[in-house]
């Protein structure tokens, strides 16, 4: 391996975090790296006084001009779209900076903003470029970077429902899971918060519902009358999905739903489920 290629490994992880984050998609960032990369072999050496900022540069730039696309592809999706799970298990450097932002739901939320403000949001909180660096990334004037920040900073803030910490998520995992295998609404609705909401990405692939299911009772009632079909036929196994425990559900050994759960103290917060067949490959 020459020493190029050294340096692109060794900020690989951080190069698809990057792009991860504000693409939602993990096909997608992997493409902008490898973009990223053919740039980097055919650059100049004395032009490159600062491997780090050039590539951070480039990623971001090439995210940013995907993105555009990315959401035409959004606009025509069947059902609820969720962002791309990633197994952070394999990789666990990819959640090495602020590991929260790298969580399935506030990349979810993440993506209701314009692809600048993820971009800034996700180079200042995440990575923590100082504002003058990334107005120069953005090709924006400081104060308009600043106000981005702030902006996004209080939409993450405002709509991030993990505030457990991950042992207490895997707990509260675990219980939901024997619960549900039993049919048990009772202890379904014992580690769920009053206002907890069930929702499914399906792609069309599979039959999903559509709708989110909210509420512990109605989440609980939901959980348990497809848990008799569906619990029988299939395995469960806890997997880390972008920093935070999870369950993949299994039939014959694939891969059918992948569970991403959030929580406070209090119980689940939110269900996320991932059926979608393409988001899965991670998880086979």
């Amino acid at each position: 391996m020459s020493d190029r290629d050294g340096v692109f490994e060794a900020l690989r992880p951080r190069l698809f975090g990057v792009a991860y984050r504000v693409l939602a998609s993990a096909p997608d960032a992997e493409d902008v790296v490898q973009d990223a990369w053919l740039r980097w072999r055919g650059a100049d050496d004395g032009s490159v006084r600062d491997p780090e900022a050039f590539l951070v540069v480039t990623v971001t730039r090439l995210a940013l001009n995907l993105a555009q696309s990315a959401r035409a592809r959004r606009e025509q999706y069947v059902g609820e779209w969720f962002p791309t799970p990633v197994d952070t298990a394999e990789d666990p450097a990819l959640g090495a900076e602020r590991a929260e932002a790298l969580e399935l739901a506030v990349v979810h939320v993440l993506q209701r903003l314009s692809p600048e403000a993820r971009a800034a949001y996700v180079l200042r909180e995440d990575f923590e470029h100082p504002y003058p660096r990334i107005a120069e990334i953005l090709q924006m004037r400081e104060p308009a970077v600043r106000k981005l920040v702030s902006r996004a900073r209080t939409q993450v803030a405002g709509e991030r429902r993990t505030t457990a910490t991950r042992e207490r998520v895997r707990v509260l995992l675990d219980a939901f899971l024997a619960a549900a295998h039993a049919g048990d609404v009772a202890g379904l609705e014992a580690v769920l918060v009053a206002d907890v909401v069930s929702e499914t990405d399906g792609g069309g692939a599979r039959r999903a519902g559509r709708r989110p299911v909210v509420g512990d009772n109605a989440v609980a009632r939901f959980v348990a009358g497809f848990s008799v079909r569906f619990m029988s036929d299939a395995s469960a196994r806890i997997v880390e999905v972008n920093g935070l425990p999870g369950a993949v559900f299994s039939v014959d050994g694939a891969p059918v739903a992948l569970l991403c759960p959030t929580a406070s103290d209090a119980g689940l917060t939110r269900l996320m489920w991932v059926m979608n067949p393409e988001k899965l490959a991670d998880f086979a």
